[in-house]
């Protein structure tokens, strides 16, 4: 999508803030001893009462509000009752919605509880990679240079990066061109991040996986090589200068 009016705007605003603070609520909601389902079904409450449509249910028809992730899934994890939450564990909450014909995107994962498992370093990594990347964002840089960043950055971490996820345009579906905003390099792709562009950047960043998989359930992804992932995602508006981050107020960098 490209923003055209401030209608348009203050719409994405509108949105972005309902699926922010979805998230943030989530987040500080979770606790150990919680089923997946349990917080799923409370971030659902919070968009249905914001006036926000969950994006996967309405677009995949996805079984649940949100995708709710845990250790060595890297993704659109099902927020089952099965899957009770640990202490320690690594968890990834995404939240997309639609709201009056908007739709907006963003994620992020964090250590539930105490860090037993030493997965806060990773999760700093990714968040610090994220808010490096989005800065370097402007009117006609490269998307393939913005990849090649993330992945430099991940190597010097000690990390990797999924290179079968991308960021994507997002605005008028929760999917749109650019649709291959990858955590990598890739040397054919010309695409060019557009003036007013609304897109949805993420990291991908992992500790032993190069490549996501799905798994059984016909929904979740899982590393190539097994280990851990964390991702951070904010919906953002491409200018001539430093981009409008619409999702802000999920306070993933806090």
């Amino acid at each position: 999508m490209s923003i055209n009016s401030e209608a348009e705007l203050n719409g994405m605003k509108r949105v972005s803030n309902a699926v922010a603070v979805t998230l943030k609520e989530m987040r500080n909601y979770a606790k150990p001893g919680m089923t997946a389902r349990e917080i799923d079904d409370f971030g659902g409450e919070i968009l249905n009462a914001l006036g926000a449509k969950s994006a996967p249910r309405l677009t995949y028809g996805f079984p649940g509000w949100t995708c709710i992730s845990v250790n060595n899934e890297i993704a659109h994890g099902i927020p089952s009752e099965a899957k009770v939450l640990q202490e320690g564990d690594l968890v990834n909450i995404d939240v997309s919605a639609e709201l009056d014909g908007y739709w907006s995107d963003n994620g992020g994962s964090f250590v539930l509880g105490e860090d037993i498992h030493h997965h806060q370093v990773l999760v700093d990594a990714s968040k610090s990679i994220l808010y490096k990347a989005i800065h370097r964002i402007k009117t006609g840089s490269r998307v393939a240079d913005l990849g090649k960043f993330i992945e430099t950055e991940a190597g010097k971490s000690g990390f990797t990066v999924i290179r079968n996820l991308a960021g994507h345009g997002v605005g008028r579906s929760l999917h749109e061109a650019p649709d291959d905003i990858l955590n990598c390099y890739v040397r054919f792709n010309k695409t060019r991040f557009k003036r007013n562009g609304v897109v949805a950047i993420e990291t991908f960043i992992s500790t032993k996986s190069s490549f996501a998989n799905q798994s059984n359930d016909g929904w979740t992804l899982i590393g190539n090589k097994g280990g851990f992932v964390a991702q951070h995602e904010h919906t953002i508006v491409v200018t001539d200068q430093a981009p409008i981050i619409l999702t802000a107020a999920n306070e993933i960098w806090n």
